[in-house]
């Protein structure tokens, strides 16, 4: 018997393709769905999530796959299904629709609007049959049909309200400029929410958010204040020994649903990875702690070994769900560990990650305990040898044999879904990690790893007019780039110019920049818009600064433009990011903490930043020494740009032409430190240049 397929089965996202086979008729994004329900007079049921989403999984299960839910959908809507990887611009829209309306938003999310785009209605998952006072689908749906039927002018009319409503807060309200009274007041919001006990801000459910913690680390760095750095280290301590990090496989799940970093929502999600790992590697520069080290190596070597296509790209995320199950495959009985280890072992390991014969983990429909365990670390593994009568070292080399014991019994089990679909903006910040832990580590692996998938990128979403693709998946290049694209990518490559000195990531960075602000960059009062000027036209053109799960790409972009202008001596570049910061300002000032990457921009372009520029022998050894001596230093606020003296027309001077006056000091490669556009006097001696890239405004 054939298979009966809807519209989705020619498409490339693996979202969509799990609803292929639904008897629900859904069409993808496009006209070809608008224009039936013109034709049909019907409204539109638009729904948007992603793989590896496992309230999206329960709704499909529940009604989209109910032949009767589909006949009733299908006789009152035209359907639609959106990938929200792949179109963030349809989502951000209807997001902020739905948190408009509802005062809440979240994944699935439901929205019901008119054929010309205008929604009336929004919601996130709804079970099939009311209860519990939530209002079922099949309740909605009917409602809807009589609505429609008989109140269709009022549904016009609201539509239109709330179209205006939505035109309404995408206005700014530009404002003075930022400054480091902004950074103290962010700092304060941020200190009022933190956790003392568990870390991390705010209660249950608890999200990474790691460009909190970049924030943080830059304050320290500014202001010496020792609870920045000591909400830093709590805060990555107890996630990396909590549940939500996976001890077996490595590498950071999506979020906590409890307040001390226990029971994780299971999805791993690239750019968590990405941006943790960053934060990691900062705070080992700023301590030297190994313990922030090992945990940033671990990511990579999650992120190399599982989340890496063979062409160099990285893949978007692993689902929660295995076998129908949330967490299945990452949970363990203590049988399990009984069969599988020795008793001496299977003791100590339960011991050490507090595995319980009840379980710890609770199943959700009853909140009961299930007899599973997530494995999970109390105390640090000094505290722990001690108390076991270990020296500690023993103890990690008999954990980490334990380790891969487990992790090669996992391995057997079925895995969750794979979302393998490779995005521009998310391999950006994961090229951007790598290259910044090649240069702290000194990796090469990881830096080959960047570079591959950077060039990936430009040769499979690139476009013959130079400009960046969104999405590839399985040979398919498809989607107009949006801002993050550019923004992150571009990110991406300034990371790996610092860490090649490669002038090629560096003139690409310049090229895609231009590009960026020739198409996304707001003309009237500045910002750059999320989609560009000659993309598709939806209700809005919406121009983002909250730093949510990952930034904003207006946030990275005012950094970028910062750097680049330090770099290039373009300060037509830093007048943008100045506009930038203040068309966003009044938002901003009423929220500071929400908008934590943009107060790294801002803490950049407060000061004191230094343009450093090393000239020397590309392969002398007092090269080499003086460039570890700056990767070694957590020196944030800098742009760093080597003259190799050994060749006699340097490409880096038609990029960065000041650079063309330095040379080495007597014989030596030297380092030239300007401090606010204000050059201090070329030296030869690391501790001499240490000093200046450390200096405050009251030492200049």
């Amino acid at each position: 018997m054939e298979t009966i397929t809807n519209k989705l089965a020619h498409e490339k996202s693996p979202y969509l393709l799990q609803h292929a086979k639904n008897p629900v008729n859904w069409y993808p994004w496009g006209d070809e769905a608008f224009e039936k329900a013109h034709e049909e007079n019907k409204p539109i049921f638009l729904s948007i999530g992603y793989s590896t989403c496992h309230w999206c999984h329960v709704m499909a299960h529940e009604s989209f796959e109910d032949p009767q839910v589909a006949k009733l959908m299908n006789e009152v809507f035209v359907s639609i299904k959106v990938d929200k990887e792949e179109r963030p611009d349809i989502d951000k829209i209807y997001m902020t629709v739905c948190q408009l309306m509802t005062n809440s938003g979240g994944w699935p999310l439901t929205i019901i609007m008119t054929p010309d785009k205008k929604p009336f209605f929004a919601g996130t998952y709804f079970p099939k049959e009311s209860r519990f006072g939530r209002v079922g689908l099949v309740d909605l749906i009917n409602r809807v049909k009589e609505l429609w039927r008989d109140k269709k002018d009022e549904i016009y009319k609201t539509s239109d309200q709330i179209t205006t409503a939505l035109l309404d807060i995408t206005v700014e309200n530009p404002g003075l400029k930022l400054d480091e009274k902004t950074l103290q007041k962010a700092f304060n919001n941020l200190g009022s929410r933190f956790d003392e006990k568990n870390g991390g801000f705010g209660s249950a459910p608890k999200f990474p958010t790691p460009h909190n913690f970049l924030f943080l680390l830059r304050f320290w760095k500014r202001t010496g204040n020792g609870d920045a750095l000591r909400m830093v280290e709590k805060t990555l301590q107890a996630m990396r020994n909590g549940g939500i990090y996976d001890h077996v496989g490595f590498g950071f799940h999506r979020y906590s649903t409890d307040a001390r970093w226990l029971v994780p929502h299971f999805e791993k999600m690239l750019y968590d990875n990405a941006l943790l790992a960053l934060a990691y590697l900062e705070v080992y520069q700023a301590t030297k702690n190994p313990f922030y080290s090992k945990t940033a190596i671990e990511i990579f070597t999650y992120i190399l070994r599982d989340m890496t296509s063979p062409e160099g790209g990285f893949y978007s995320a692993e689902d929660a769900d295995s076998e129908g199950e949330e967490g299945k495959f990452y949970i363990w009985t203590p049988r399990e560990i009984d069969d599988l280890l020795d008793k001496d072992e299977a003791d100590l390991i339960k011991k050490v990650f507090n595995i319980e014969e009840a379980g710890n983990y609770l199943e959700e429909a009853s909140k009961k305990k299930t007899g599973s365990n997530i494995l999970h670390l109390k105390e640090s593994l000094s505290s722990l040898a001690k108390e076991l009568n270990f020296e500690e070292q023993d103890l990690r080399v008999k954990l980490e044999e334990f380790r891969a014991k487990l992790f090669n019994i996992r391995v057997k089990r079925i895995h969750p879904h794979k979302d393998d679909k490779i995005l521009t903006d998310w391999n950006g910040l994961m090229i951007a990690a790598l290259a910044r832990g090649a240069e702290i580590l000194c990796e090469p692996l990881y830096l080959k790893a960047a570079e591959k998938a950077a060039k990936f990128i430009l040769a499979n979403l690139r476009k013959p007019n130079r400009r960046l693709l969104h999405r590839y998946r399985n040979g398919s290049k498809e989607i107009d780039a949006y801002l993050d694209d550019y923004a992150f990518f571009i990110w991406g490559l300034l990371e790996l110019y610092e860490s090649t000195f490669d002038n090629f990531y560096l003139k690409t960075a310049i090229e895609l920049n231009k590009a960026q602000i020739d198409h996304f960059w707001d003309n009237n009062i500045g910002g750059f818009f999320f989609t560009a000027d000659d993309g598709e036209q939806l209700l809005v053109r919406q121009k983002d600064i909250y730093d949510g799960a990952i930034p904003s790409g207006n946030s990275v972009s005012m950094l970028n433009l910062l750097k680049l202008a330090q770099l290039t001596w373009n300060h037509d570049l830093e007048q943008k990011a100045d506009y930038l910061s203040r068309v966003f300002a009044e938002s901003v000032n009423n929220n500071t903490s929400a908008y934590s990457y943009l107060m790294v921009a801002i803490d950049f372009a407060v000061g004191p930043t230094y343009t450093l520029v090393i000239a020397g022998d590309t392969t002398s050894e007092d090269t080499k020494e003086m460039l570890n001596a700056i990767r070694e230093k957590f020196i944030p606020n800098k742009s760093l740009i080597f003259l190799p003296t050994n060749q006699s027309s340097p490409e880096i001077i038609d990029i960065a032409e000041f650079a063309k006056y330095y040379e080495k000091v007597d014989g030596k490669t030297a380092a030239y430190v300007c401090i606010n556009q204000t050059c201090k006097p070329a030296t030869n001696q690391i501790n001499k240049m240490l000093e200046l890239l450390n200096s405050k405004w009251n030492s200049q």
